[in-house]
């Protein structure tokens, strides 16, 4: 298994990673360039993560009036939900998959930036690229991005974490919204707890790691948000197109 994981992953994001230091001499930029190319190469992915992570948001209050009207019978829960799962045309593994998938990169990189920073592993090197000896740390002059406990950039990516997850929060409904706005309130409550919960994992994570790995997990996750901004519009005008059939409105 690990040697597998060395030869999809491990390998050629090192040589990946040092044939661009050997064109552009910063380990920041590097890891700037190597994001964007992770993120081209798992957007299709992403995209599908994103898509069913906002369809599951949506069709929350349903979910939980579902549970509420059949709350003895599971059965019953379990058949209407999986009604309502196909009625939507939601997966809701959908959004797991891209994390699946991450997770051997993410380790994959965090091997990479430990063993290129401690001045080893370069003999994993393609006869084609160049050794360059050894490779600095030190970003634009201000990051040591081979040292851990670096708060500015774990802040950064905590923060980028927050703006993420804040996409998908919910509004508190009205409170003429009845039955189904105390199920909506309820999904918010929850939305907005794993709002701030997962950007202080993000943030212990990148404070404990590498700030190279802080720095990735920054702008990995600024182009995520992005992603969902494009998404987002792109879905809304759709949405509006589909409203209007030659000029007239459709209800």
């Amino acid at each position: 298994m690990s040697e597998i994981f060395n030869t999809i992953l491990y390998q050629p994001i090192f040589n990946g990673f040092v044939a661009l230091y050997n064109i552009i001499p910063d380990a920041g930029v590097v890891i700037l360039i190597v994001t964007i190319l992770i993120k081209l190469a798992l957007y299709p992915t992403t995209s599908k993560s994103i898509k069913a992570q906002k369809s599951m948001t949506e069709i929350q209050p349903k979910l939980e009036e579902i549970k509420k009207k059949y709350e003895n019978d599971k059965q019953r829960v379990a058949q209407e939900t999986m009604k309502l799962y196909k009625e939507h045309k939601v997966n809701p593994l959908g959004s797991c998959l891209p994390l699946l998938i991450q997770l051997p990169v993410f380790l994959a990189l965090y091997w990479v930036l430990r063993a290129i920073f401690n001045g080893g592993g370069f003999e994993l090197l393609y006869p084609f690229v160049t050794n360059p000896g050894e490779i600095n740390p030190i970003s634009l002059g201000l990051f040591d991005l081979g040292k851990t406990g670096n708060i500015v950039l774990a802040l950064l990516a905590g923060g980028a974490q927050f703006l993420q997850a804040r996409m998908f929060s919910r509004k508190k409904p009205p409170v003429a919204a009845g039955k189904g706005g105390k199920d909506e309130s309820m999904s918010a409550m929850m939305n907005k707890q794993m709002m701030y919960f997962m950007p202080f994992i993000t943030f212990m994570i990148s404070f404990q790691f590498p700030a190279g790995l802080a720095l990735y997990l920054f702008l990995s996750t600024g182009l995520t948000a992005l992603q969902q901004v494009i998404l987002f519009k792109t879905n809304d005008s759709d949405i509006a197109n589909k409203d209007i059939v030659e000029g007239k409105i459709v209800k």
